[in-house]
Order: structure tokens, then sequence, then C-alpha cells
């Protein structure tokens, strides 16, 4: 029996045509996702995230995998990483072993079977048709579609015109994937929908080592990414696509050629928006070393933004300013665009967890000198960007002051103090008293009353904690210092109307220090005895003042410098080193009883050590330690000096001198030498120890406040120290 091929192809189109109307044999349920799918796909997700569950994978769950996926798997398998969606999964199925044969291996073995159960007898085909006939009429539906802009239809026309009739003698050609392509590009890839299309389109043109123009491969990656997560738009294309078709563009024969920098820039800033900073940070180093470009300033402060906000990632924003530069802007600049300030920002950040604080100024200071921001200044921007870079300029300032307290560098905390403000940006109290106290103690009295008067007045309008009263104290005794009198009037004037007090201990130490310089150890004695009366403590410092009177040159007076010091004990006010320097520095007047004065209190200093060393010290080792200093030093040898004068001169016998007045004297000397000199340090060493441990620095500021105190005092008597 013999048919013709004209004959069987009218009964089959025939046969089409009703079932073209007739409803679908295919149950529902195999367009819905199974059960097993969804468990698959999590299996899948899971075995991407733990490296050791990846042991081996099937075919369906390959081809679930996106393309960093594909991509992370493939590192983990030592795979490589690079090229289409489908050369990915080709390598995946090599190393697991599977192929598309097996998902329909029984369907194919049944229909063999049912094939060979319907031969037929002594039949024989002929074929006298076109053999181009369904390959061209397919073509023909494909261009129809593509130019009605029926992206679905088109795309699934293309599908089958490749799987049913497309050889490698037969390609499908060029135009027919330009057309569908250009059908999916219509309408911002019809809102993402037709992403994942176009990325098939694009790698089997790729793979066919077809040109791709440029404006279809830079449209089909910038218009697939979103602002969703993973760089989606409504669930549909996403960075995956995106970076899928970056990789079918630059396999394709112009390469890389055809991607523009903003396409390159639109992957980047998508990539940084989902927090993958490490393959944002990649790419855009790719982009200015390898390629050239010049990454606008709005990628470059996602990427930067990015890296500051996960916190452990500082070092990569440094390099997205190192490539910034590298691209041709400068930091100066850059401050005048709002991307450049927000760059600058993250930087300031950065700056900040890192502890550099000299970068976190430099950025600063470039970003206020930008143009094209006024009114306002471009540091001021900056500061006032996120609650993230005010925080950290805050920082920065507040540490940069610290560093210039610690530093002694008066000029550099007035400075950045006066900065702040600038930059929207409040001081803190303990900002305010290191600035004040830094300059009261370098004996700047107008500049530490400058910063006092600011702060009193910002505090009158609401806006900083009220000044405490030490730090009047601190300002009005470097006013006594330098001599500045009618300063000294206005600073007190200040602290009357912010503490509503006329000072009591603080007016009454500043009289003391007055009548202790002209040496009026009487009238001090009054003012003290007065003190009591009216039932105000003295403190160690108005003890130590009236002291200095005794000390004056030309009106020395050691017994009543001596009894100020048992008075003191017996108000339970105990001396510190100061108080037994300036007491010592009384005893140097040539004669031989105030030598033996001056060796009473060497013993009684040395009592007040070893009761230090054996019960500990509370409070600052440096203003309530009673240890000898290098001045203590230096004063026992002058009086050993002037004890030896006192034998020379017969007023005592020298084996008597050496064995009892001397001895305390030359205990002070050797103090260094001693095993007490080196259990004090230790436990110096030990307290510094534990006080670096606090954060709170106020004690430091506290004790630089009485330094400022003590060092008037100490001007009274002190004339060279070694």
């Amino acid at each position: 029996m013999r048919f013709c091929t004209a004959t069987v192809a009218l009964a089959v189109a025939s046969f089409s045509c009703v079932a073209a109307f007739a409803p679908p044999i295919t149950s529902s349920f195999a367009h819905a996702p199974s059960l097993r799918d969804d468990v698959g796909r999590s299996l899948v997700a899971a075995a991407v995230q733990d490296e050791t569950a990846v042991t081996t994978m099937d075919y369906g769950e390959v081809n679930r995998l996106t393309y960093r996926e594909l991509q992370r798997v493939c590192k983990e398998k030592g795979l490589a990483a690079t090229g289409t969606t489908s050369a990915l999964r080709s390598r995946l199925l090599d190393f697991f072993g599977t192929t598309p044969a097996d998902l329909a291996g029984a369907a194919a073995a049944a229909a063999v079977t049912a094939a060979d159960e319907c031969v037929p007898d002594d039949i024989t085909f002929c074929d006298e048709s076109n053999p181009d006939f369904e390959f061209n009429s397919l073509l023909k539906e494909v261009m129809q579609k593509s130019e009605m802009r029926h992206w679905k239809a088109a795309t699934r026309k293309l599908k089958q015109l490749k799987k049913r009739y497309a050889t490698p003698d037969r390609p499908i050609p060029q135009d027919a994937y330009l057309a569908v392509l250009e059908a999916c590009v219509e309408n911002r890839l019809h809102g993402a929908r037709a992403a994942e299309p176009a990325r098939k389109i694009l790698e089997e043109m790729s793979e066919a080592q077809m040109e791709i123009p440029i404006n279809l491969g830079n449209s089909c990656v910038v218009n697939c990414l979103g602002i969703e997560e993973s760089g989606k738009h409504d669930g549909c294309g996403g960075i995956d696509t995106a970076l899928a078709m970056l990789a079918a563009i630059e396999d394709s024969p112009s390469g890389s050629n055809n991607l523009n920098v903003e396409t390159y820039g639109a992957v980047v800033s998508a990539l940084s928006r989902d927090g993958s900073v490490d393959e944002a940070m990649l790419l855009l180093r790719a982009m200015v070393v390898e390629k050239s470009f010049t990454p606008p300033l709005s990628v470059l402060a996602d990427v930067g933004k990015a890296a500051a906000k996960c916190g452990d990632k500082s070092e990569d924003v440094l390099q997205v300013l190192a490539l910034a530069k590298a691209s041709g802007y400068e930091l100066d600049s850059i401050g005048s665009a709002e991307a450049g300030r927000d760059l600058l920002a993250s930087g300031v950040i950065a700056a900040e967890q890192m502890g550099n604080l000299a970068l976190g100024l430099r950025l600063l200071t470039a970003a206020s000198k930008a143009e094209g921001c006024a009114p306002d200044r471009g540091d001021d921007l900056v500061a006032a960007s996120s609650s993230a870079a005010q925080r950290a300029c805050t920082l920065i300032h507040k540490r940069a002051i610290n560093t210039a307290f610690v530093d002694n560098n008066w000029k550099l905390a007035v400075k950045l103090l006066e900065l702040m403000p600038e930059r929207s940006l409040t001081p803190s109290t303990s900002v305010w008293r290191k600035v004040v106290t830094v300059c009261a103690k370098n004996e700047k009295s107008k500049k530490a009353s400058a910063v006092l008067f600011d702060w009193v007045q910002l505090w009158e309008e609401g806006k900083v904690e009220q000044p405490p009263l030490s730090i009047f104290n601190a300002v009005v005794n470097a006013c006594e210092i330098c001599g500045e009198e009618d300063l000294t009037l206005q600073v007190l004037e200040s602290m009357k109307k912010t503490h509503d007090t006329e000072g009591n201990i603080i007016t009454t130490n500043i009289a003391l220090k007055r009548l202790a310089k002209l040496g009026q150890s009487q009238a001090c004695e009054g003012i003290i005895i007065g003190m009591l009366q009216e039932g105000i403590e003295p403190t160690v410092v108005s003890y130590t003042t009236a002291i200095g009177a005794c000390a004056k040159e030309g009106s020395k007076n050691p017994e009543l410098a001596n009894q100020w010091l048992q008075r003191m004990r017996s108000r339970n006010v105990m001396p510190n080193f100061h108080t037994y320097n300036t007491a010592l520095a009384a005893c140097l007047d040539g004669k031989l009883e105030s030598t033996v004065t001056g060796s009473k209190i060497a013993v009684e200093m040395l009592a007040a050590v070893n009761q230090e060393l054996r019960d500990g010290l509370v409070g600052s080792a440096e203003y309530k330690s009673a240890l000898p200093d290098t001045y203590t030093k230096y004063l026992a040898r002058e009086l050993m000096k002037q004890l030896r004068d006192n034998w020379r001169a017969g007023d005592i016998n020298m084996q008597v001198a050496k064995s009892t007045i001397r001895v305390p004297l030359l205990k002070l000397v050797d103090f260094t030498k001693s095993d007490s000199a080196e259990e004090a340090r230790k436990m110096k060493e030990k307290a510094a120890a534990k006080k670096s441990e606090d954060v709170d620095d106020t004690e430091d500021v506290e004790k630089e406040e009485e330094g400022v105190v003590y060092s008037s005092v100490s001007s009274i008597h002190r004339r060279m120290e070694v």
C-alpha cells in the first residue's frame, strides 16, 4: 500500500483544526507547581547556602538555580564560574552525571515500545513535500507576532521553531532573534515580565556567535532591574537575570564593547541596594581599572553607602573613594553634588568606624570647599545627610578634641570646637570642659574665658547643659596666673549669674592666692578661720595655698607651715605631695631650726607614703597621692645642703646631723631606688590600667582642672625643678 505525503498532511491538518477548538487533554494540575517541586526548590536553596549539603542534584534542581546560585555551586565544586546560564548548567549537569533525557527516560521507552507494536506491514512512504515548508511557515508566524509586538506568542513560536525544525544546517536566522528581542524590549521589557525570554534569546545569540545590537543589549540589562528585593520588579527580572545578560553579551563577538557605563552602573547600584557589597566592588573595580570607565557619582555613592551600612566593610569604603579619585573626581569638588556628599558621608562613617580621625576631618574639610552649596556649607550638608553621618561626625570631633586635650594642643581643641556649630553638631559637656581646661592649663586666660562665656550663652538659650562650678574655678585660676584681674571679675560675675552663688570656696581660694603671693600668712590664717566659722570646709587647695604664703621668698615661716599640716590632719584633710612640697619649700631659709622642721615634715611625708602603699590610693594618683615627685627630691637635696652649711657654721655636730636630721631627707632623695618606689610604680600602673577600661574620661578633665589650681599655688615658691 502506498500513501502520498500530501494526503497524510491533509489528514493531519484537518485533525489539528479540530483539536485547536477542543479543550486541552492535559490536566490542569500539570501546570500548577506540585508539592514536590516546592520542597525540591527549598532543598536547592538550602544546598546553595550550605556547602556541605550539596552532594548531588538532579536536572530539575539544577534548572531552578538562579545565575548567582549557579556560580556559587560551580565555585564550591571547583568548576569554572563564568559564562552564560546554559553553560553553567551544563557544567553542573556533567559534574553530577545528570542529563535532560533522565527525566523522560521511562516515557521515551514506553513510546518506543508502542511504536514497535504499531509497525504496519507492506506499507512504504515517500516524502514529496517541501522540506522547509514547516520551518518557513513557523518562522513567518514568529515574524508576524514580533511585528504585532505580541512578545509572548512570538517567544513561544520561536521556542517551537528551535525545538522542532532548527538544525545546524538550518539555523534560526539572526533577524528572527532580533525581531522577537525588539518585541520583548518594548515598554521596559513589559514591566520586566519579558526579562527571562530576553535573557534566553541573548544567550542563544551569544552561543551562535551572532552580533547583538548595542541599544538592544543595554536596554535589556537596564530594564530588567527594579527596586524590590534582589533587584526585581513585581517579582520579575532581577540581578541574576541582569548578570546572565551581561555574561551573554560579553561572550558575543563584540564582547563587552557593546556594554556602556550606564548599564554597568545600573547593575552595580542594584547589587549595592541588595547588600551584595563584594560583588558590587568587583564590578565597580572592573569598570574603572579594566574598562577605564568613569562611573557616575551616584553609582559610587550607592556602593559606599552599602559598605558603610555593613559596619565591617570600612576598608571597602576607602577603596570606593580611591576608585572615585582614579576615575578623575576630586574630593574637594564632589561635594557640590548630592551624590558626592553622600559618598563623602559614607567615608566619614567609615573613618569613624576605623578610628581614623584625620581622614574623617579631611573629608569634612573637602566638603566645606565645595562650591554651589550656598546658602549652606558642604560639610554641614554632609553631616546632616543622615543620622549615621551626624553621629559619626559628632564622635570624630569629640575624639579629636580629646586627642588635642591629651596632647595639650589648645589651638587644635579650640578650632575643632568652633567647627562643630558650623557643621550643625552640638558639643557635649565633656567637650566644653576639655577645651576650657586645656586653654586654662596653657595659661590662655582670654581664650578660656571666651569659650566659657560662649558656653554660658548657649546654656541660657537652653541648647547645652549648665557649666559646672569647677570649670569657673579653673578659668579664674588661669586669670589669676596671667594677672587678668578685670577678666577675673567678669568670670566671677558670670559664675554668680549661672549658679546664683557668690562662689564660696572658689572666691575664698582666690583671696587666699592673692594674699599668699604677697606673703601675708597671718591674713591667710584669718581667711581659713573665717571659712570654718561660716561652715565652709577648706579643701586641700585652701590649706596648700595658706602654706604657700609661708613659702614666699623673704617671708618664710616653716613653723607655721608645719602647724598648717597638723591642722589639716585634724580636719581629716590629708596633705598631698603638692602640700608637702610647699611646706618643705618654706623651710629653705638657711636656719638650723628650719632644717629640723623640714626633717620632721619629711618624716611625716614618708609615713603618709607608707600608709598609702599599705591601704591603697582612692582618687587621682596625680593629685590625691603623697608619693614624692622630682620636685620633692630637689627640695630634699636643698635641705641637705642647708644642713651641711649648718654644721660647717658650727650650729650642730656633723655626726649628729648625719645620723638624725639627714636620714629622712636622704630617704626622700633615694625614694626612687627603694622597694617602696617599685611598689608605688606598680600601684600606679594598676590604677592606670583600671582607668583605661573606663570609657568615661571625666576624671581626666577634673585632674587637669585641679592642675590649673595647683599651678597657681606652686608658682609662689617654685624656682626650679630637676
